[in-house]
């Protein structure tokens, strides 16, 4: 049977018209194998033209639509069944089972991994996707991801580590590394429904050294706890308010950043007095108990009409950014006003300090949310601790308050002398 032509197909779209009968247009030989075909079938108001690959397998014909002419032109429906289905079909497989074979490009990459973020509800995939979109912008979007090689992310990487951040630079790799791994593996995985296959020869960033990890020791003493507290109830300079009690609230709770930072009011129990989180970093539920302290600085906080006890100052209808809060605590300290701390050293000073207030190391790590380790904590413990987690925030809520008013009052008869 000779090739299909345009011409064939209008006149063959007026014969079905007319006669309202179906017709199947071959596109050159291969009977006995399989080849492309396009079905014609009559509708009350229209002919519709729908492309199929056809295959001749076990004494059964079997068929699986491309696309839809005319908006699939001859050419481009040639191509794809060339391309998906020809190979499949010469080596006996079955068509059900093809897929679009075009590699993968870089955009395709990283929105898929993204994606796979998302979709296993990892908080980090909105600062994953911001990083990658501007990753992809320097090594092309719609280049082969498998055609990246390791020196053109050396020399993407290089420029951000000499100006001094190293932190960035080491994301940045992080990013990319995390992205081809999940290529890789994407192509033999059954749940992946994208039908985009990488073939990914090797990671670019694997041979990439990342930064020393440094374990970071600081936390705060009593004096500095206090001297830190004292600060943000009352600035010396104009500080956005609800930054100051974010801070406050993560020195009394020891909670992480990020999740105080978007304390929403649908996760404040007032008649219990608890937070509760339906999903934390380590992808666990997560109620805690706040001291009265917190709970009275909690009290005082009028959300806003988005119902964020945080809004961000620049766009309320989001929560402040963790790297927002980080910023402002990295500006102060750097003025001398405020004892120097990280994020992280408030949380670790809450562990030490609730610590020498009297409560166990097993409920300091509950308090925190720090993942157990141990099989019965991890497969068999379903108790959630809510009465010894009451009574360790009572010990914490009377450690911190004598401290304020020892140190308070510490500081009046210095001045009376």
């Amino acid at each position: 049977m000779p090739s299909l032509t345009d011409a064939a197909i209008r006149q063959a779209l007026k014969r079905v018209e007319v006669s309202g009968k179906q017709e199947n247009l071959a596109d050159g030989e291969g009977r006995g194998t399989g080849r492309l075909v396009l079905v014609l079938k009559p509708m009350p108001k229209r002919v519709t033209a729908d492309w199929m690959a056809q295959q001749w397998r076990d004494s059964k014909r079997i068929k699986k639509k491309i696309g839809a002419y005319p908006s699939m032109p001859l050419a481009q429906a040639r191509e794809v069944y060339k391309r998906d289905f020809a190979d499949v079909i010469q080596k006996g497989r079955s068509i059900k089972i093809a897929n679009d074979t075009r590699p993968g490009t870089v955009a395709d990459l990283f929105e898929g991994y993204v994606a796979s973020l998302k979709a296993a509800g990892k908080p980090s995939w909105k600062e994953t996707e911001k990083g990658l979109n501007k990753i992809a912008d320097t090594l092309g979007r719609n280049r082969l991801a498998r055609e990246i090689e390791s020196e053109e992310i050396v020399e993407l990487i290089r420029p951000i580590y000499e100006r001094g951040a190293r932190s960035m630079a080491d994301h940045v790799r992080c990013y990319i590394h995390a992205a081809f791994s999940w290529g890789m593996k994407s192509d033999n995985d059954y749940r992946n429904t994208s039908p985009r296959r990488f073939r990914i020869p090797f990671n670019p960033a694997s041979g990439i050294p990342t930064e020393p990890k440094v374990q970071g020791t600081r936390w705060l003493s009593d004096d500095e706890f206090v001297r830190l507290y004292r600060w943000l109830e009352c600035p010396d300079t104009p500080v956005t308010p609800s930054y100051l009690r974010a801070v406050q609230l993560i020195m009394l709770t020891g909670q992480r950043v990020e999740e105080i930072a978007r304390f929403h009011i649908d996760q404040w129990d007032a008649a219990e007095r608890i937070i509760d989180w339906s999903k934390t970093k380590n992808l666990q539920p997560h109620a805690v108990p706040v001291p009265s302290l917190a709970a009275d600085l909690i009290e005082s906080i009028k959300p806003n009409e988005f119902g964020w006890f945080f809004p961000s100052a620049k766009d309320p209808a989001k929560p402040v950014s963790h790297g927002t809060l980080y910023s402002f605590v990295w500006r102060q300290r750097d003025r001398g006003v405020i004892p120097y701390a990280t994020n992280r050293d408030l949380r670790r000073t809450f562990k030490t300090l609730a610590g020498k207030a009297g409560i166990s190391k097993e409920i300091r790590d509950r308090l925190q949310n720090h993942a157990l380790q141990d099989v019965s904590s991890k497969n068999y413990d379903r108790w959630n601790y809510m009465p010894e987690k009451r009574a360790g925030m009572a010990k914490w809520d009377k450690y911190v308050r004598a401290l304020l008013a020892k140190k308070k009052d510490g500081g009046a008869l210095k001045q009376a002398a």
